[in-house]
């Protein structure tokens, strides 16, 4: 990323740090929007519901960047994805970069 969208980054955490009132990382985000994109409300999630709500997000916002494509929601609500692009193609600097920029856009 470059310095703008590094600042810009820097910047969202703090507005997402001070609205939940404790440290905020990527994961963190990726989580929230996860959870909003489920539409299921904050409530305890399984270890393997926190695993799919992180996927969950990655999908949504990489779809803006033709990695994945919606499928279908199943019958538990949970929207499914197929991956249209293989992101190991990537490092995982690139991966998290790419990442980033999908969250700026995405609250945006």
């Amino acid at each position: 990323m470059d310095i703008n969208k590094d600042k810009t980054w820097d910047d969202l955490l703090i507005k997402l740090q001070k609205r939940f009132g404790s440290d905020i990382n990527l994961k963190g985000v990726l989580y929230l929007i996860g959870v909003q994109e489920l539409n299921k409300g904050l409530k305890k999630f399984s270890k393997e519901d926190k695993v799919s709500i992180f996927h969950l997000a990655i999908c949504k916002l990489l779809s803006n960047y033709g990695y994945y494509v919606f499928d279908y929601v199943d019958e538990d609500g949970w929207p499914h994805w197929k991956e249209t692009k293989a992101l190991k193609n990537l490092t995982e600097k690139q991966q998290e970069s790419l990442m980033k920029e999908a969250i700026i856009e995405y609250l945006n």
